[in-house]
């Protein structure tokens, strides 16, 4: 894949290099998460699917809690909880995300450092849990008792959201590099190690900045990688009366006809094309 290129920029301190400066919880947020669209594809597929607007997230593996506070910030009756197993990730959310949204805002969300599978109040529209954290489960007795969790977590109208990556180019070997709009580094993310048995999936994201210095492994993920049907007959196991599969759509490019573009907007279907890469939307109703 074409390496991205950023324009050289050094340090301003001799011996201090841009990537012992960065926080990795930052390059984050910029490089992978997209708060707001998650907040428009939930609202939107609770309007499709309840025929009205939903109030309360419940953020599974929430981390930084960006998104809890882009769903508060949103409307004004919203409330959120995150859940999340490390304390100084939360702790880091509170400092930078929480406490600069305001009051008005935090008081309506509430940090939980607790298991995701030991969480089933308050009862949530809508709970999510998203950039593939549920892998961590790699049985699927575990990913079961988890899915049956978020389930009794949910009111009786609820809806659990989760997404999933995959393609042809998924069970390889392989590091793509990224620009990220407006920022200064280089997004790496690293697919080390894939085991077709058992479908182990190590994975690693690193940066590179405008100076050349590297930050490298900032997050590492050891999980299995799930495919769809296995998600979808799981969740049905797991007591959810439907499950949806929302896939990108595509159209051609003006320029090249073999070139397929993402469109941004998802469609309910069992039907599609396979890819190189994809990233798709399970949404399944209580």
């Amino acid at each position: 894949m074409p390496t991205a290129k950023a324009k050289a920029k050094k340090s301003s301190k001799p011996g201090v290099t841009l990537a012992s400066q960065a926080d990795r919880h930052v390059l984050y947020q910029h490089a992978v998460q997209a708060p707001d669209f998650e907040v428009e594809f939930f609202v939107d597929r609770y309007k499709e699917l309840r025929g009205k607007k939903p109030l309360v997230l419940r953020e599974d593996f929430c981390g930084t809690a960006l998104l809890c506070v882009e769903w508060c910030k949103s409307n004004s009756k919203r409330r959120a909880l995150g859940v999340d197993l490390c304390k100084d990730t939360l702790d880091w959310g509170r400092q930078h995300n929480l406490k600069p949204a305001g009051r008005e805002v935090s008081e309506r969300i509430t940090l939980q450092h607790a298991n995701v599978l030991d969480i089933s109040e308050p009862k949530a529209d809508i709970t999510c849990a998203m950039n593939f954290s549920y892998c961590v489960f790699k049985q699927r007795s575990a990913l079961r008792r988890y899915f049956e969790t978020a389930r009794a977590g949910l009111k009786d109208d609820g809806l659990f959201v989760l997404d999933l990556l995959g393609g042809t180019e998924t069970m390889s070997e392989l590091e793509e590099d990224r620009e990220v709009d407006g920022q200064d580094f280089i997004y790496i993310w690293d697919q080390a190690k894939f085991n077709p048995i058992t479908h182990d999936f190590l994975c690693h994201i690193h940066f590179r900045f405008s100076d050349g210095s590297m930050l490298r492994k900032a997050f590492t993920y050891d999980w299995r990688l799930w495919t769809l049907p296995e998600l979808r007959e799981i969740l049905e196991e797991a007591g959810f009366s439907r499950v949806h599969v929302y896939w990108e759509k595509f159209e051609e490019d003006d320029e090249d006809d073999d070139y397929l573009e993402g469109t941004g907007e998802y469609e309910d279907t069992l039907q599609a094309d396979n890819q190189e890469a994809w990233i798709a939307y399970i949404v399944a109703e209580a």
